[in-house]
């Protein structure tokens, strides 16, 4: 693949800036100083910009030629709660957040982008460049677009890509329809009757109940999903109890569903509503269930 020569000679500055925003990673609707960086950088490339939609959201908007098309350009600008484990000079310096997921890599892509087009100037119309607080878990996409992000930003399109391991450099991975999963989140809930350890006889152990959903929701992707189609459902949390001799009252179990199309979300929801309950009814005790569905497939085809 043949690289811009113009960005390539920024290769120095753009690392740099990746490193710094690397060393100072911030969370969900928390990202001011790197919002604050990303605006002030856009406002050098002689752009407008626009700050404060979704809390710490930035827009920079750039003209170019007579047209009057309009596209947007995305990058997400969050960080993750995570401890890093890396020793290399530019680690996170907060403690407990890590970009693990590369959006700093991401932002500075964009604003790598920005600079370039903002030099050449070699488009016809406009181009919105859209920094997006929150990606992870709480949707601060969604929240851009409450925040009337397309009635102040009309685009005919947004385009945006993430890093993916994996894929050799310089390569791309693109495809008709959906190309990323949707990602939905469940909380179950087993009520049971504690008990001593040595009297299981006397309770309801929601221990047993949560181990035993937790094998009967693999049987959504096994046995209830056509095979042509394909679905997630990972269950990546389990809490419950406090000692080793006391059977708990209740016990958590958390996790994450995929899926492509939104009839396979339908069916995955309902599933596992039914086997949570039904199952914690059939050992006498109860589930509930709060299922959350956080981001449509991406690339699905607008009804």
């Amino acid at each position: 693949m043949k690289l811009i020569d113009e960005i390539v000679a920024n290769k120095v500055q753009l690392t740099a800036w990746r490193r710094d925003l690397h060393m100072h990673p911030e969370t969900a609707f928390e990202e001011h100083r790197t919002a604050d960086f990303v605006a002030k950088t856009l406002e050098s490339f002689g752009m407008p910009v626009h700050r404060g939609l979704a809390k710490t959201g930035v827009v920079g908007t750039l003209k170019a030629g007579k047209g009057n098309r309009a596209i947007g350009l995305r990058a997400d600008m969050d960080a993750l709660d995570l401890v890093e484990m890396n020793e290399f000079a530019h680690k996170s310096t907060h403690q407990g957040k890590m970009h693990g997921c590369g959006h700093d890599g991401h932002t500075i892509m964009l604003l790598g982008a920005a600079q370039y087009l903002s030099q050449t100037k070699n488009f016809d119309g406009t181009v919105h460049f859209i920094f997006q607080p929150a990606e992870e878990n709480l949707a601060g996409g969604k929240v851009m677009v409450d925040d009337g992000l397309f009635e102040k930003f009309p685009c005919e399109a947004v385009f945006g890509m993430h890093n993916m391991p994996g894929i050799d450099v310089g390569k791309f991975a693109v495809r008709t329809g959906p190309m990323m999963a949707s990602a939905d989140m469940f909380w179950i809930r087993v009520k049971g009757v504690g008990a001593h350890g040595a009297y299981p006889h006397r309770g309801v152990d929601p221990v047993v109940i949560a181990a035993e959903i937790v094998l009967a929701l693999q049987n959504i992707v096994a046995r209830n999903t056509d095979p042509l189609q394909s679905a997630v459902v990972s269950c990546c949390q389990i809490q419950g109890g406090h000692t080793t001799n006391v059977i708990p009252e209740e016990v958590m179990i958390a996790g994450t569903t995929r899926a492509f199309l939104p009839e396979v979300q339908d069916m995955i929801e309902s599933r596992l509503k039914q086997v949570a309950t039904g199952i914690a009814a059939a050992h006498g005790g109860s589930a509930t269930i709060d299922y959350q569905r956080r981001y449509p497939p991406t690339n699905h085809p607008a009804d």
